[in-house]
């Protein structure tokens, strides 16, 4: 899953980023209004979180901003303010949930997960595709009831095809899902074809059946049809 903090208070910021990582989270950071807005527009994330307060900006906009971009991400509202009215705005412009500073990691971590359960998965602690059963929460994957062991970055790339299915999806943007930014530095997106190969072969010798269809000129579509 891909998370965008955007906080300005750098030593609360580095905390958070490490703790995610270590919960196996890809995140990245905006300091700025200015980097948030820019990173809205050339990315795509399963969940942000948002800073009221920065120091050129208001988180709020950044909120209205994903509105109007018809965002899919889910977004919780991080801010050391506690007035009701900051709450109510918070959530009107857009926001999914809302949590005051000081705040412990793992309940943040627990926001996120029902955050994004409830924008993928309707609430629900797992999702069914066929015979495929997945536990995002755990990172488990069944097929018929036998377990599938993944690698990360095949759960990865299967959950993003399942929240996604029946969606063309382009070599770039499941690059930039599993990898974050840093492709950009990539010359190219044959290790793509390596993880989408791998991942279809443990299915198939799991007991599943191909769902992996490539469209030439396009990219991939995850599809029973």
């Amino acid at each position: 899953m891909k998370i965008l903090l955007i906080e300005d208070e750098k030593e609360l910021a580095d905390a958070i980023s490490k703790y995610l990582h270590q919960e196996k989270y890809l995140c990245e950071m905006a300091r700025t209004f200015n980097d948030a807005i820019e990173k809205i527009n050339l990315y795509q994330y399963d969940c942000i979180l948002v800073d009221i307060t920065l120091p050129d900006g208001n988180g709020l906009k950044v909120i209205s901003e994903l509105k109007q971009m018809n965002s899919e991400a889910g977004i919780i509202i991080i801010s050391a303010k506690n007035a009701l009215d900051d709450k109510i705005n918070g959530l009107e412009t857009g926001a999914d949930d809302y949590l005051t500073k000081p705040f412990h990691l793992p309940e943040l971590n627990a926001r996120i997960k029902s955050v994004i359960r409830r924008r993928n998965f309707g609430g629900n602690r797992e999702t069914l595709f066929q015979e495929i059963r997945i536990r995002p929460d755990e990172m488990e994957v069944y097929i018929n009831d036998q377990p599938l062991i993944l690698t990360r970055k095949e759960f990865e790339l299967l959950l993003f095809f399942v929240s996604n299915k029946e969606r063309v999806l382009t070599k770039e943007s499941i690059a930039e899902h599993l990898w974050g930014d840093s492709m950009d530095l990539a010359d190219s997106y044959d290790f793509i074809y390596t993880h989408i190969k791998n991942l279809r072969k443990k299915i198939i010798e799991g007991g599943g059946a191909d769902y992996i269809r490539t469209v030439y000129g396009m990219g991939y579509k995850f599809s029973a049809q």
